[in-house]
């Protein structure tokens, strides 16, 4: 029988390594991480793991590295987190008032966070619908929820994250239906000390900014706690609910 296997999408951030060092080390199961900058895993604490590098998330490259893990020796993926999130570049800011607002960025921040974990979603699913157990991870964010919106700003980032939700919210009720065997859970990891959150981190108030390798347990924590419910849950780094 195929060891259970950790899928880490997006595997470049800061918890999404933590996840891999934390899988391989702790976990004691088989790890296949999906990269852009494979750099960080050349170390040999992945000797044994799979690491699968694209040059784009377009829908295309999605494709093909799935069909890579489909062509090698036979997999059992219980785990999958996709990691990908932008909140700023060179180019893209949090907008701090409407005027701010720029179609370009929103544009930017809609595809990475929201359109590219969906097409992992949709091109994973079938592939992994059976009888086994798996937990997808979508990293999603507080500001994500509406109700919990008290303060405003960050347009195109919360707007990403609620999106995100919504497709969240129809995917788990189709997947109820046709591949119980798969949980949802959208993650909000709580303001983690990382090249993300670096320009904001001096309005963090004391104790909660997070290391990565905290999140990661929290999170593997989480997961090994989750039913197949035919729900998506909407939950942060304590495991407690996040309203929609």
């Amino acid at each position: 029988m195929a060891n259970p296997t950790t899928l880490i999408i997006g595997a470049n951030s800061e918890i999404a390594k933590a996840l891999a060092l934390q899988t391989v080390h702790d976990n004691n199961k088989a790890l296949i991480v999906i990269t852009r900058d494979p750099s960080f895993y050349q170390q040999p604490s992945f000797t044994d793991s799979k690491v699968i590098t694209l040059a784009d998330y377009q829908e295309h490259s999605i494709i093909e590295a799935i069909d890579t893990i489909k062509a090698g020796a036979e997999t059992l993926i219980t785990n999958v987190f996709i990691c990908h999130g932008l909140l700023h570049n060179q180019r893209v800011m949090p907008e701090k008032r409407l005027q701010a607002f720029n179609v370009d960025s929103f544009n930017e921040v809609i595809n990475a966070n929201t359109i590219t974990p969906m097409l992992w979603l949709k091109n994973l699913v079938p592939y992994l619908s059976g009888k086994q157990a798996c937990k997808i991870i979508i990293f999603s964010a507080r500001v994500g929820s509406i109700s919990d919106n008290k303060i405003g700003g960050w347009y195109s980032y919360r707007a990403s994250k609620a999106a995100t939700n919504m497709l969240l919210k129809s995917a788990a009720i189709e997947l109820a239906r046709s591949a119980k065997n798969i949980k949802l859970i959208s993650f909000h990891p709580g303001t983690t000390d990382s090249p993300l959150s670096k320009p904001f981190q001096k309005n963090v108030p004391e104790g909660k900014l997070f290391t990565r390798e905290f999140v990661a347990s929290q999170l593997f924590k989480i997961v090994e706690e989750s039913q197949l419910d035919g729900q998506v849950s909407f939950l942060d780094w304590q495991g407690k609910e996040i309203p929609w």
